[in-house]
């Protein structure tokens, strides 16, 4: 097997792993953003030994706007990670999960406003389709009214956090290695998500034994594990073969939440969803920029 087949191998284990994520939220049965403070608090545990070892033998000095963007980072991860399992708390573990996933959207305006780059007509279509699959979504729920609407703008918020995230992480990068990047942003999420936590008055103890053990499963095993896997093969695949794969992680999450949970989505919420998927998928296929 050659490295190319390898990183794509990674990539869908990578892929399925966290696409299990919300699932594990609801299983947890916490406040969201206390299972986001522990994956990311536990995720950074793992990670710690990896980048002190590559720290101390590499002896390098860490860039100072890189570290600054890689803090800034982690606070737009953390607020996307309290918006988003919030909503899956309010709802369910699919609707969230896709309205995340609308942050090539808004990364692609975001780069518009702040780097002046011009978006191709695809990109626009994609808005469109998305956009209009949302509004399906949303309709819905004013018929008949179940709470979903709620969670959507939790998933859409979180979106929008995710996209500050992804537009800080590009000159990071480049000030940075992947796994100093990776770690100060994911040690200054959960920082922030701990504050996020106590200013909330959520109680750090006292959540039962399954909830812990999904804990440490979600900050090892998807944390730590299924994004060192994404990294690994972003180092080997292009951007236009990662991105459209990760994007099974909604339709993966609801199958995995029919599952699992028992949770249905109806005919409308489906078709809303396939239409939000594919304008997603639009947006990626005319990524380059004019």
């Amino acid at each position: 097997m050659n490295e190319q087949s390898k990183a794509y191998l990674a990539l869908i284990i990578g892929a399925v792993m966290i696409a299990f994520s919300p699932v594990l939220i609801r299983m947890a049965g916490a406040p969201g953003i206390v299972a986001s403070f522990y994956r990311l608090a536990i995720g950074t545990v793992v990670l710690s030994p990896v980048f002190f070892y590559q720290y101390s033998k590499n002896k390098a000095v860490l860039n100072t706007r890189g570290v600054l963007f890689a803090l800034l980072a982690g606070l737009s991860f953390a607020l996307d990670m309290a918006f988003w399992t919030t909503g899956i708390m309010e709802t369910n573990a699919t609707i969230p999960t896709l309205a995340g996933n609308l942050a090539p959207l808004w990364v692609g305006i975001m780069a518009m406003v702040l780097f002046k780059e011009r978006n191709k007509k695809g990109f626009w279509l994609g808005l469109l389709l998305a956009l209009a699959g949302v509004s399906m979504l949303v309709i819905q729920d004013l018929y008949y009214p179940k709470g979903m609407f709620k969670g959507l703008m939790f998933g859409l918020l979180g979106g929008i956090f995710y996209a500050v995230y992804i537009i800080l992480t590009q000159p990071g990068r480049k000030l940075l290695s992947t796994i100093s990047f990776l770690y100060l942003s994911t040690l200054s999420a959960a920082v922030f998500l701990g504050l996020f936590l106590i200013l909330m008055g959520h109680s750090f103890t006292g959540y039962s034994t399954q909830a812990w053990v999904l804990f440490f499963i979600m900050g090892v095993l998807i944390q730590a594990g299924a994004w060192f896997l994404i990294n690994y093969a972003q180092g080997y695949l292009p951007a236009s073969l990662v991105s459209p794969t990760l994007l099974a992680q909604p339709v993966l999450a609801g199958i995995f939440a029919y599952l699992m949970l028992g949770e249905r989505l109806t005919f409308w919420q489906i078709v809303g969803g396939v239409i939000v998927v594919s304008g997603i998928y639009t947006v990626h296929f005319s990524s380059g920029r004019k």
